[in-house]
């Protein structure tokens, strides 16, 4: 697979997640939680970033795009262990509005929210680190 290939297959993953970001609020009324709201001011630039980096394509891409997808990793991976209960009650970030613990929409009895936007991230960052390492050959 080519670096054009994997950095626009990240760019379907963002497009994908911020369609579903933008459902689960808008549509289906889903109020987002803080840690939420951290998340998507990762994700949406990536939408508009990663086509900046297509036409023509920019093999630095990868460098410009990761430090967002890091960041909305690392709070993904925050709310995943919040979440499962792994991070005490004390530590809870959200005190106002929605509690970023409550399952909102579980699917299978284990999928929900904060789980498909830790994989999102988490297909972002190898993509990208794989385009970053292809396109330096």
């Amino acid at each position: 697979m080519t670096s054009w290939a994997l950095v626009f297959a990240a760019w379907l993953v963002a497009a994908a997640s911020t369609l579903g970001a933008l459902f689960f609020s808008e549509v289906m009324e889903l109020p987002p939680c803080t840690l939420c709201w951290y998340q998507r001011i990762a994700m949406f630039p990536l939408v508009i970033l990663l086509p900046m980096g297509l036409f023509p394509f920019d093999p630095r891409i990868a460098r410009y795009a990761l430090p967002l997808v890091l960041a909305g990793w690392g709070v993904s991976v925050f709310q995943v262990l919040l979440v499962a209960g792994v991070i005490p009650e004390a530590i809870r970030p959200c005190t106002k509005g929605v509690p970023c613990s409550e399952v909102q929409i579980e699917w299978l009895g284990f999928v929900n929210i904060p789980l498909l936007s830790f994989l999102a991230f988490t297909t972002m960052a190898a993509l990208l680190a794989a385009a970053h390492f292809r396109s330096k050959r």
